[in-house]
């Protein structure tokens, strides 16, 4: 039979474990898998440990009917606030015939010839040596429609005050609203002078 030789000096290495490896290989797995988890956590974060739902109960309180229709018929929805004031403003605007905005000076010109074309003196006045002045307003929309004309100022004479709105109504429609006129309603206002002599300086 053979007999194991003892070498002196060195000794045969035995072989390990195997249960031995078998736990060395678990850690070194479970280790690996954990840094593994924590490092996708960075990534795509997984909740471990979730809190618990909390649930939250919501009423809708509102008014009885009667009480909106109160609060309701109680505003006054005349008034308008500050910003539809700046835009009810940008809706209309007033100028003379004799403007000087260089927005509307060459419609006013405009204007201003077919008012002459349609103005006459009355020939009672003429014969009367009737003189006035008369100064009104009247309100023009984008297309040059008359929408309202008022005399803001009286001649003293009916005749004369008749004859300015019987002017301003024959010249009308008036042309439509050129591009430097932004706004949709134009209020002008115009002296109708009635003079049979010149004025004195």
């Amino acid at each position: 039979m053979a007999q194991a030789i003892k070498i002196k000096g060195s000794s045969l290495h035995t072989p390990p474990d195997s249960r031995a490896v078998m736990r060395s290989c678990i850690v070194i797995s479970l280790m690996f898998h954990l840094c593994a988890l924590f490092g996708m956590q960075e990534v795509v974060p997984i909740n471990l440990f979730p809190k618990p739902l909390r649930t939250y109960r919501v009423e809708l309180i509102r008014p009885p009917v009667d009480q909106i229709d109160e609060e309701a018929g109680s505003a006054d929805l005349t008034k308008l606030k500050p910003e539809d004031e700046e835009a009810a403003e940008r809706l209309e605007d007033t100028i003379s015939l004799d403007t000087s905005d260089k927005r509307y000076i060459s419609y006013a010109r405009v204007i201003k010839d077919k008012l002459n074309r349609n103005w006459k003196y009355p020939q009672k006045a003429y014969l009367n040596l009737i003189e006035g002045n008369v100064f009104v307003r009247f309100t023009l929309d984008r297309k040059g429609t008359l929408l309202d004309v008022t005399v803001l100022r009286t001649s003293g004479f009916g005749i004369l005050d008749d004859e300015t709105l019987r002017a301003i109504r024959a010249a009308a429609p008036f042309p439509p609203f050129p591009g430097s006129v932004s706004v949709k309603r134009l209020n002008i206002k115009a002296n109708f002078a009635y003079r049979l002599t010149p004025r004195k300086q």
